[in-house]
């Protein structure tokens, strides 16, 4: 039997931190790849293009055969999310939404929008009709 390894302190550090349970982890550290791996399988195919302000819209409930992060996707998607949103919401680096997003645009059980571009300079003459219409208040 080995006897317990005993920390040394310098004087006035006080009592030692506890160490960390081992089932709790700060967030990005000792993450599984291998876990990574088996959610967005091999990747060997083209990904669809979406980038992290593309909306993504559910098409239908999911379905039984969905895995567990596939279903939770739809179930966020049924109103329109932006895949950086999935990818928070779900705790998943974008690269493996972006493989999940690609089956399920193959299987149509999503739709992906372009994001609504709104015109950088406004309308001079609905500008002018608003500051008129201000002024006659």
């Amino acid at each position: 039997m080995t006897p317990p390894q005993r920390q040394r302190r310098s004087p006035g550090q006080g009592n030692p931190a506890p160490a960390p349970a081992s089932g709790t982890a700060k967030e990005g550290e000792n993450r599984n790849p291998e876990r990574l791996f088996v959610i967005g399988g091999e990747g060997a195919g083209d990904r669809a293009d979406i980038d992290l302000v593309t909306l993504i819209v559910a098409r239908t409930e999911p379905p039984v055969s969905a895995t567990p992060e596939e279903a939770a996707l739809l179930r966020l998607c049924v109103a329109p999310l932006s895949a950086a949103e999935l990818s928070a919401y779900l705790s998943l680096p974008f690269s493996v939404v972006t493989v999940l997003l690609t089956d399920l645009l193959a299987r149509d059980l999503v739709q992906a929008r372009a994001p609504i571009v709104r015109k950088t300079v406004a309308d001079r003459n609905l500008l002018e009709a608003v500051m008129h219409g201000l002024q006659e208040l």
